[in-house]
C-alpha cells in the first residue's frame, strides 16, 4: 500500500499550507472515548486482528467464518453469506457476502479486503504481534493497517447498513480474501475471478492501495485514489560453471560473470513512461515542487527522452519509482565450498513493470543489457498476468474526492499508481476495475507495515471507517 502513499507524498513535499490546520477530519478527538458505534466496531476489529492469517501458521478460513458469523448476527441470510475454500488450501479460504439492491438492473459495487498479513516473531516486537494493543493515540498488531482494517470496516458498514434498514439502488458485495501477501500462494481474488466471476461481478471495486500522508506533526498533507499499479516480477540470474580447485583460478568463473551482470543491470535505467494516471498525478502536483523540478516534469511530459530532466527527478526514489520500469537486485546464491571456484550463482533480481510492458520483454532486456550469453535469465513464480490500469472514471473518483473534501477540507486530493501489488491486479483484467480508495492517513515512516510493531492511529482508523460508510452509501445509490 505505502509504495503509492510515499510517491505522491514525494511529490508534495513542501505543499501542506495552513488549510491544512483544520483538516483533521471526523471521529474520535484528543483525551476523548470512542463513540458507542466505535466501540462495537472495535470489538469486530479486535477478533479479526487477533485471529493469526499468516501464512505459516493461521487460517484465514476461521477469520472468514467468524466475519460471516458477524454478518449473520447483524441480521444478513446465511444464503447471501458464501464462504469458499479448496481441498489442497484449507485453511485460506474466504468470503463473499451479498447485500442486494433495490434494481436488479443496476450493476452491483464490490468492496474488497484481503485477510492475510505478513509474518511476525513475537521475539522481535515489542508487543505480542497477534493481541490488539491500544497504545499513545495508536492500535498496534500485526494486520492493524494491512489490511484488516478495511477488512473490518467493510463488514462493519454492511452489518450497520442492516441494522439501519438502509436499502440501497445497486447491490453491494463484500469479498474477503487470502493470499495478497505471498506470491505462490493460494490467491483467494483469483480464484474468484477464475471460478465465480458471477458472484462477484460489480461496475467496479473499491480495494486497498489508496489513502494519505500525515507529516511529522500528525497534520494531512494529502489524500490519495490509487488507479493502477505496476506489475512485481522476480527473475532469476544464474551461471553454471565446472568449477575446479581454487588453487588454479580461471577467468570464466561464474560469480564474476553474475557480477558483471548486476553491474550492467545497475546501471541500465528503463525508458521514462506515462499513462493517464502518472500523467494526471504529475500534473496535478508539479506546481508544489521548486522550479527546477517544475522544470524537469513539464519537460519530461513533453519529451520522455530528455536525460537531464530524468536524472533530476531520479534522484528521488519515490518519483524514481513510477517513472518506468525499475529492476533491482535482491538475493544472491553463489559457489559450494570456500577452496572451489563456484559451480553456480545466482541472483534474484525484482522487476515493478510499468503498465503496459510484459514480463517476457523486461526478461529480454535484461539479457540484452547483461550482453553475457553464460548468463541465463528465466522468469520465476508468476503472481499474476500485467494489469491495465483502470479508467479515470468521474463516476468513481467523483464522489470519493467530493466526500474527502468534506471531511478533510483544505487537503490535496492526488490520483496514483502503486509500484507494490494488490489484489485489483486479478479483477481489473476481468471487467471489474478495481480503485484503492481509504480515507485511511499513514504516517511518514510507514507505520511499520510489512515490518516491526505494525500501528495505525486510532483516530485515523475511525475517521477512514465514517469515511468508507458514507463513501459506499454514496455509491450503492448512484443510478444503475
Amino acid at each position: 500500500m505505502f509504495r503509492s502513499l510515499m510517491v505522491a507524498g514525494a511529490l508534495l513535499a513542501g505543499a501542506a499550507g495552513p488549510a491544512l490546520a483544520h483538516a483533521q477530519g471526523q471521529g474520535q478527538g484528543q483525551g476523548q472515548g470512542p463513540r458507542p458505534d466505535q466501540a462495537e466496531f472495535r470489538a469486530l476489529y479486535k477478533q479479526l486482528v487477533e485471529t493469526n492469517t499468516t501464512l505459516s501458521s493461521g487460517s484465514c478460513t476461521l477469520a472468514a467464518e467468524r466475519m460471516a458469523a458477524h454478518l449473520k448476527a447483524a441480521g444478513v441470510p446465511e444464503s447471501d453469506l458464501h464462504l469458499f475454500s479448496v481441498p489442497d488450501h484449507p485453511k485460506e479460504g474466504g468470503l463473499v457476502a451479498i447485500y442486494p439492491g433495490r434494481d436488479p438492473k443496476a450493476k452491483a459495487v464490490l468492496m474488497l479486503a484481503h485477510l492475510d498479513v505478513v509474518e511476525a516473531k513475537r521475539e522481535d516486537w515489542t508487543r505480542d504481534p497477534f493481541t490488539l494493543v491500544e497504545e499513545n493515540g495508536a492500535f498496534y498488531a500485526r494486520g492493524v493497517f494491512d489490511d484488516k482494517a478495511m477488512a473490518a470496516t467493510w463488514v462493519d458498514t454492511l452489518a450497520r447498513y442492516k441494522k439501519e434498514g438502509f436499502k440501497p439502488r445497486r447491490t453491494l458485495k463484500l469479498a474477503l480474501t487470502c493470499g495478497e501477501e505471498t506470491n505462490g500462494a493460494f490467491n483467494g481474488a483469483e480464484y474468484l475471478a477464475k471460478n465465480k466471476r458471477d458472484l462477484i461481478d460489480a461496475a467496479f471495486a473499491v480495494n486497498e492501495g489508496g489513502g494519505g500522508l500525515l507529516d511529522a506533526g500528525g497534520k494531512p498533507v494529502f489524500l490519495g485514489i490509487q488507479v493502477g499499479e505496476k506489475l512485481s516480477q522476480n527473475y532469476t540470474l544464474e551461471v553454471t560453471n565446472p568449477g575446479g580447485h581454487s588453487s588454479r583460478p580461471l577467468p570464466d568463473n561464474a560469480i564474476y560473470h553474475l557480477a558483471g551482470a548486476l553491474t550492467r543491470i545497475q546501471a541500465y535505467r528503463f525508458p521514462v513512461a506515462f499513462n493517464d494516471t502518472t500523467r494526471d498525478l504529475f500534473q496535478r502536483l508539479s506546481a508544489t515542487r521548486k522550479p527546477d523540478e517544475q522544470a524537469a516534469v513539464a519537460t519530461l511530459l513533453k519529451s520522455p527522452a530528455d536525460e537531464p530532466a530524468r536524472a533530476l527527478l531520479e534522484r528521488d526514489p519515490d518519483l524514481n519509482a513510477i517513472l518506468h520500469t525499475n529492476c533491482v537486485a535482491t538475493m544472491l546464491d553463489a559457489g559450494h565450498a570456500t577452496n572451489a571456484l563456484p559451480q553456480r550463482a545466482r541472483a534474484n533480481i525484482n522487476c515493478r513493470i510499468f503498465p503496459g510492458t510484459s514480463a517476457e520483454e523486461v526478461r529480454q532486456t535484461l539479457e540484452q543489457v547483461i550482453a553475457d550469453p553464460k548468463v541465463k535469465v528465466s522468469i520465476r513464480e508468476v503472481r499474476n498476468a500485467p494489469a491495465p490500469p483502470p479508467p479515470l472514471d468521474p463516476k468513481v473518483l467523483g464522489p470519493a474526492e467530493k466526500l474527502a473534501a468534506e471531511m478533510w477540507p483544505g487537503v490535496p486530493l492526488v490520483r496514483t499508481m502503486s509500484a507494490g501489488a494488490t489484489d485489483g491486479a486479478f479483477l481489473t483484467p476481468v471487467g471489474i476495475p478495481t480503485y484503492g480508495i481509504s480515507g485511511a492517513f499513514g504516517d511518514p515512516d510507514g507505520d511499520g507495515v510489512h515490518g516491526l510493531n505494525e500501528r495505525v492511529r486510532v483516530k485515523v482508523l475511525y475517521d477512514s471507517r465514517d469515511y468508507l460508510y458514507r463513501l459506499m452509501k454514496i455509491y450503492g445509490d448512484m443510478p444503475g
